[in-house]
């Protein structure tokens, strides 16, 4: 089956992801919420996440290069990766089977369902999903997508790095991005640092799949316990993104569980920002003082019912 050579997470390849991919995604809306820090809206993106971003690039790259085969592309993702690879597979016309676990929550199917997708509910755990989902993708010949760790899918992400320049007037010192898997991580450092601008990695305190590789030298397994765990709960980060956490200009930080509840309520008291713990973990973390920071908000699919 065709696809694209294995592109390297570059510079470049951000920039052609950006041209690929415009007109298709929403371009990040940018709030001033103080003199020297900026929100970057990513929550309104289609599907309320930035992961659609990555799945457009990575589906657009292999229909240009005639790598999509006739069974569709398929992921195994009950979160925001699968409904963003759905969505962009309906805006495509590609066919997309997901798998999930059985006791996977039932507005997560019927909103996978609702883009056209096939559903398959597999196990009672995510490892299973996975597992038949690799064999689906050997059996049919259907194009295997990835949450995160693929250059495809973190050059999609690394677009939103240029629009926050250019959406920031007398631009910023440093953006704050949240880290699971690492694939946001990857893209918006590498475009950032390519900019002259600073990042920051946050991590929760008990998903530190990042700041554990850099600790060991090497990607390493991780446990995982978070209020955020649902989209930041990676067991370990891409290589690509260790690789970023090394260069010079990037810092990579952890927060209390404790600072991630108070930054979401905040952002919904003082600015009615409905947020999923992983974007309030970004905003968990305080700047210098004058350092004129934004901050990705990077996903808005989350329950209203704490935010009271």
């Amino acid at each position: 089956m065709p696809s694209p050579s294995a592109p390297r997470l570059t510079s470049g390849e951000i920039k052609a992801a950006a041209e690929r991919i415009a007109g298709r995604i929403r371009p990040v809306a940018v709030a001033q919420a103080s003199p020297h820090r900026f929100l970057a809206l990513e929550l309104l993106q289609h599907t309320g996440s930035f992961k659609a971003r990555g799945a457009m690039n990575f589906l657009l790259a292999h229909q240009e290069s005639g790598g999509l085969p006739d069974a569709g592309v398929t992921i195994a993702s009950g979160g925001n990766a699968g409904l963003a690879c759905g969505w962009a597979a309906r805006e495509l016309g590609v066919r997309a089977t997901v798998f999930l676990p059985e006791n996977a929550p039932a507005v997560k199917v019927a909103r996978l369902r609702s883009y056209g997708a096939e559903v398959r509910l597999v196990g009672q755990r995510y490892d299973e999903a996975r597992a038949a989902c690799e064999e689906f993708a050997a059996a049919s010949g259907a194009l295997a997508s990835h949450a995160y760790d693929h250059p495809l899918i973190a050059a999609g992400a690394g677009t939103l790095t240029e629009e926050i320049l250019r959406g920031v007037p007398g631009g910023v010192d440093t953006i704050v991005v949240s880290v699971g898997g690492g694939g946001l991580f990857a893209g918006v450092a590498t475009a950032a640092l390519e900019a002259g601008v600073r990042v920051v990695a946050v991590e929760p305190e008990n998903c530190r799949a990042l700041h554990a590789a850099l600790d060991a030298g090497r990607v390493v397994d991780v446990p995982v316990s978070s209020v955020a765990a649902d989209s930041l709960g990676a067991t370990r980060v891409s290589q690509d993104a260790l690789e970023a956490a090394r260069r010079e200009g990037v810092r990579s930080v952890l927060v209390t569980e404790e600072a991630i509840v108070a930054a979401r309520q905040r952002l919904w008291d003082e600015h009615r920002l409905a947020v999923e713990h992983a974007a309030a973990t970004a905003a968990a973390f305080v700047p210098e003082p004058g350092a004129r920071t934004a901050f990705v908000l990077c996903g808005a699919n989350t329950s209203l019912t704490t935010l009271a």
